[in-house]
C-alpha cells in the first residue's frame, strides 16, 4: 500500500494539493509502521529475547521480572519513536512552509507580470493622446497620465520624462515662427511637471534635454529644474523666480528680462547667456559660470551671491551689485562700467578695479 502511494505522488498527473495528500499518507504509514516494529519485534528483541525461552531459563525468571523487562524496552523505543515522529512533523512542516512560499513567489510573479502589462497599456494610451493634434484637451490628458504613470512605475520614470521633453522640443514654435507671449497650454503643462518630477528617482548625472526650446514666458518658478539643458533656450521674460537650478546648463539661453530672483544657480553654466535686465536678486551663483561673453547689462544682481562665481569677460555695464558677496569671485576682464557696487562684500574696491575694468560712473 505504501508503495503504491508514493508511485501516484511521483508517477501521476495530479494537482499539487493532492500530490502532497498522498506523500503525507504515505509517510503516516511509514511511521505507523514504524511503531508497531518498534514496540513489538523490536522491543522484545532490545529486552534479549533474541529466540524463544527455554523451560530452564523461563524457570530462572518470574513473570513480573519478564514483563518489566519488556515494558522497560517499550518505554525506551516508544521515546525513540516519539522523537522520530517529532522530526517527521519538522520536516514534512518545512515542506509545507517551502511550497507555500513557492506559491506565494509565484503569485508575486504573475501580479508583477499583470501590472507590468497594465502599465506598458497606460504607457502606450498615453503617448497615442499625447500625440493627439486636434484636441487639447485629449493631449492634456495623455500629459497628466504620463506624470501618473511616471510616479506609480519608477523604472519608467526617466523615460517619460524623456518623452515630454522630446515633445516641448517638436511643439514649440520654430526658429521662424512668431513667439506667443506665453507657451501654449499644453507646453506649459509639461513645463509644470517637469519642474515637480521626483529627482530622487534620477540619477546624478542625469540630464533632461530642453536645448534650444523656444517658450517666452513661461512660468517654472520654484521648479525643480536641476541639472536640465537649457542650453541656447529662448527664456525671454520668463519667471523663474525660487527656481532650483543647480547645475543647470544656461550656456548662450536668452534670458533677458527674466526673473531669477531668488534661485539656486550653484554650478550652473550661464556663458554666453542673455541677461540683460534680468532680475537676479538674492540669486544664489555660487560657483556659477558667468564668463565667455556672458551679458549681463542692467541686470539686477542685489544681494546676490556671487562668492567663488567665475565672471571673467563678462559684461556687466550698468549692472545693479549693491550688497553682492563678490568673495573670492574671478573678475579678470569682466566689464564693470557704470555698474553700481556699493556695499559689495568680499573685495575691496581697489581689488575689483585691478581685475576688472571700470570708468568714473561705477559707483563704490
Amino acid at each position: 500500500m505504501i508503495g503504491a502511494v508514493v508511485w501516484a505522488a511521483v508517477s501521476l498527473d495530479v494537482a499539487d494539493w493532492a500530490r502532497w495528500t498522498l506523500a503525507g499518507i504515505a509517510i503516516a504509514a511509514v511511521s505507523s509502521l514504524g511503531i508497531a516494529v518498534l514496540i513489538g519485534p523490536a522491543a522484545r528483541r532490545l529486552a534479549g529475547e533474541h529466540q524463544p525461552l527455554t523451560p530452564a531459563e523461563r524457570r530462572q525468571m518470574t513473570a513480573t521480572e519478564r514483563v518489566e523487562a519488556i515494558n522497560a524496552a517499550r518505554h525506551t523505543l516508544i521515546q525513540a519513536a516519539t522523537g522520530l515522529v517529532v522530526i517527521g512533523g519538522v520536516v514534512f512542516t518545512a515542506q509545507g512552509l517551502w511550497y507555500t512560499a513557492q506559491s506565494l513567489d509565484a503569485s508575486r510573479q504573475a501580479q508583477r507580470t499583470t501590472e507590468q502589462g497594465q502599465i506598458t497599456d497606460r504607457y502606450t494610451k498615453a503617448v497615442e493622446q499625447l500625440g493627439s493634434r486636434t484636441s487639447l484637451d485629449v493631449r492634456l490628458g495623455g500629459i497628466y497620465a504620463l506624470e501618473r504613470l511616471a510616479q506609480d512605475s519608477p523604472r519608467d520614470h526617466q523615460t517619460i520624462y524623456d518623452v515630454l521633453t522630446a515633445f516641448i522640443r517638436e511643439h514649440d514654435p520654430k526658429p521662424k515662427a512668431a513667439m506667443p507671449a506665453t507657451p501654449a497650454t499644453d507646453i506649459q503643462a509639461v513645463l509644470t511637471i517637469i519642474g515637480r518630477r521626483n529627482t530622487n528617482l534620477e540619477h546624478s548625472f542625469t540630464e533632461l534635454d530642453l536645448s534650444h526650446i523656444r517658450i517666452r514666458g513661461a512660468d517654472l518658478s520654484g521648479r525643480q529644474l536641476m541639472h536640465v539643458n537649457l542650453n541656447g533656450a529662448n527664456l525671454n521674460g520668463a519667471n523663474l523666480r525660487g527656481a532650483n537650478l543647480r547645475g543647470a546648463n544656461l550656456g548662450d539661453a536668452d534670458l533677458g528680462d527674466a526673473d531669477l530672483s531668488d534661485a539656486n544657480l550653484n554650478y550652473a553654466n550661464l556663458g554666453g547667456a542673455d541677461l540683460r535686465s534680468a532680475d537676479l536678486g538674492d540669486a544664489d551663483l555660487n560657483r556659477s559660470y558667468l564668463g565667455s561673453r556672458a551679458n549681463l547689462r542692467g541686470a539686477d544682481l542685489r544681494g546676490a551671491d556671487l562668492n567663488r562665481a567665475d565672471l571673467g569677460g563678462a559684461d556687466l555695464r550698468g549692472a545693479d551689485l549693491r550688497g553682492t558677496d563678490l568673495g573670492d569671485a574671478y573678475l579678470l576682464g569682466a566689464d564693470l562700467r557704470g555698474a553700481d557696487l556699493r556695499e559689495v562684500r568680499g573685495r575691496t574696491p581697489d581689488q575689483i578695479r585691478d581685475m576688472a575694468r571700470t570708468d568714473s560712473a561705477t559707483q563704490f
